[in-house]
């Protein structure tokens, strides 16, 4: 699996400081290497995504709701301006921030982040074993950092794309039920984008943010150091 030492002349005594190290190894088999290890923590795994779906679901809903209530609220008309205000919209001070919604938001984004975190460096304890048997094969530090960057990035882009579909036909289908057909007819489709858009950005960044320390941590360690671990 991992690359070929770069020269394969046969070592003399005193030559052990020329020893080639061993060579980069390519994304496609650290993509390899993160996959089977998704396969194999499949439950854990679906235990570390469902939280990036939970954040970013109610960030995109909370962000597509804000964006039809606005447009309705321009659309000014008097049935619908009634309909706002019997589901608790203040019509004059819609384009407020609310600064509730903002710390709710900012909250479970934090516990996302520190769910996928606590979960890559559980994935670490666990496969103490497994980085050293790898480092003693002559895998580099980067190569280990790869791996757990890519599964980090996979959970997350996975979760955060779940997520964005669950938030948004939630909010659509909420505002629907209160304000009729009025949705369709004033839809923010520009709104939806942006919204859509913010959150990507957001659940890929709290994924890889989330894996650089345990990617840290793991290629920091020391081949006899994780070999001595007991099960």
């Amino acid at each position: 699996m991992l690359a070929s030492p770069k020269s394969s002349a046969p070592l003399t005594p005193g030559s052990l400081d020329r020893v080639p190290e061993q060579g980069a190894v390519s994304w496609r088999i650290a993509f390899g290497v993160s996959w089977a290890s998704l396969k194999r923590r499949f439950f854990r795994s679906m235990v570390t995504t469902s939280g990036v779906v939970l954040a970013i679901a109610f960030l995109t809903y909370m962000q597509v709701m804000n964006s039809i209530t606005q447009a309705l609220v321009e659309a000014n008309e008097t049935v619908l301006n009634v309909l706002l205000q019997q589901a608790g919209v203040d019509i004059y001070m819609a384009d407020s921030t609310d600064r509730m919604m903002v710390l709710l938001i900012t909250l479970s984004l934090l516990a996302c982040l520190v769910g996928i975190m606590n979960s890559m460096l559980m994935s670490v304890t666990e496969r103490i074993k497994e980085i050293g048997t790898l480092k003693c094969l002559g895998a580099l530090d980067s190569f280990i950092v790869k791996t757990y960057f890519i599964e980090s990035s996979l959970q997350g882009v996975a979760g955060t794309v779940l997520g964005l579909s669950i938030g948004a036909l939630v909010a659509v289908a909420a505002a629907s039920a209160n304000y009729q057909g009025y949705v369709l007819r004033y839809f923010p489709y520009v709104g939806l984008f942006r919204a859509l858009l913010i959150s990507l950005f957001i659940g890929t960044l709290l994924s890889v943010g989330a894996s650089l320390l345990p990617a840290y941590m793991a290629a920091r360690k020391e081949p006899v150091d994780a070999m001595r671990v007991e099960e």
